[in-house]
């Protein structure tokens, strides 16, 4: 179900009746859609026996206490964190966890679809990874993660305790990060966002080591070199080196193993991706103070915008790099600095096609969603939207959207769309 290849991409249309949940429950609440939009669910509110999962024509026979945060996972199970007899557990595919918390939350999904949660047990903190909770629990957690395979979780932990007000043992060190429950041996003032490798076997994190001073830890192990101000790391997709934007004299920049690999200084640089063969490096970055656009490998778009630049994407190729961007109050997207002359109240991250030609999105104007393909706005209006996923073989585009009451799935040629 999870591989698109086995998709059913030929019928142009399938719908359910979503229209009619609402006037069946009391109150229908967080639809979500499987990866294949084949299925649609949501919770709903059963009356006296509490909260339902419906899919579907199908509800769970489990009620709870209490649902949220129901997502279908990329392997195309649905998962939920639910209440269940005044304690907290996830719920998959109608089966719960054996496991019972105090409380859940920030559910995480791998591409192949594992699951972690962290959560709170009388007073201290870890994840749980497919049901297999940390056995060492900490004071605090935060900044959670999951390895791209799914068989590693870490967070930033508490490991030391503090008094109120203990700003001397907080200058000593206080945090650490914890790798499957294992926390490094060595403390720090902070520790905040950490990354992966891709193959699971490292974690590098933003620490700090004094007021003035940060630097970027890697199994525990520091940069030689450290500086007034860092944010997130990541790894390259092959070669194992670490890069994270670091603030000099001169402004931010991009720092390899420490040393500066971009020579100019940007008044911000962030949220820096690789593509991926690791072959090209992007990030935002703010040349000038008020006025945001991309860098790549160093050099910054002529495109500006005074508000916002997000959501960066790179091609599957590598090629190709496409952002959202909000100015002067309207949103649209750029790609390879080149900006849509369409405009929107709002805008979702860009989707490119596997073959790297095309970028879809989904957007609002007026209150109504609409998919927008290579700039050109397609007749497909709805009242809900999710975001759109190319065919393998990049020449048509599945739209699940809700509209007259209906939840439709749609397989639309793109030549219906562009002409």
């Amino acid at each position: 179900m999870n591989s698109p290849d086995r998709w059913d991409w030929d019928t142009y249309e399938k719908s359910i009746p979503f229209g009619e949940w609402r006037r069946q429950y009391r109150c229908v609440e967080a639809p979500c859609v499987s990866p294949d939009g084949e299925r649609i669910a949501a919770i709903v509110h059963l009356g006296e026996t509490g909260f339902g999962i419906r899919v579907n024509d199908q509800t769970w026979e489990h009620a709870f206490d209490k649902a949220w945060h129901l997502r279908f996972a990329p392997d195309g199970r649905l998962a939920a964190l639910v209440s269940d007899s005044q304690t907290w557990t996830v719920a998959v595919d109608d089966r719960l966890w054996e496991h019972r918390f105090d409380y859940v939350w920030r559910p995480m999904f791998s591409k192949q679809g594992r699951m972690s949660v962290a959560f709170q047990q009388d007073m201290h903190y870890g994840m749980s990874l497919e049901d297999v909770p940390w056995e060492h629990l900490f004071a605090h957690i935060s900044a959670m993660n999951l390895s791209p395979d799914g068989l590693r979780t870490a967070a930033s932990v508490q490991v030391k305790a503090l008094g109120e007000g203990d700003i001397f043992g907080f200058a000593e060190g206080a945090f650490s990060a914890a790798v499957d429950g294992a926390a490094w041996s060595r403390k720090f003032m902070n520790v905040w966002r950490s990354c992966f490798s891709p193959d699971g076997a490292h974690l590098a994190a933003e620490v700090r080591l004094t007021p003035e001073e940060y630097t970027i830890a890697v199994d525990g192990q520091l940069w030689p070199l450290t500086f007034s101000a860092l944010w997130e790391p990541q790894f390259h997709p092959c070669n194992g080196t670490v890069t994270a934007p670091v603030r000099l004299k001169d402004g931010w920049t991009l720092a390899q193993d420490s040393r500066v690999l971009w020579r100019r200084g940007f008044v911000q640089c962030w949220q820096h991706q690789y593509s991926p063969d690791g072959g090209r490096i992007a990030a935002i970055v703010c040349p000038e103070f008020g006025q945001w656009t991309v860098a790549l490998d160093g050099m910054a778009w002529s495109m500006r915008a005074d508000e916002l630049v997000t959501d960066l994407t790179f091609s599957p190729d590598g090629r190709k790099v496409a952002v959202a961007v909000k100015n002067k109050g309207a949103w649209t997207i750029a790609v390879d600095d080149r900006c849509w002359r369409h405009l929107f109240e709002r805008v979702w991250p860009p989707v490119f096609s596997p073959d790297s030609r095309h970028v879809a999105i989904k957007a609002e104007r007026d209150g109504e969603y609409m998919l927008v393909l290579d700039d050109v706005v397609s007749q497909v209006i709805a009242d809900a939207m999710w975001p759109p996923v190319f065919s393998p073989r990049s020449d048509k585009v599945l739209v699940p959207v809700i509209e007259g009451g209906r939840y439709v799935r749609r397989v639309i040629p793109l030549s219906a769309i562009l002409g």
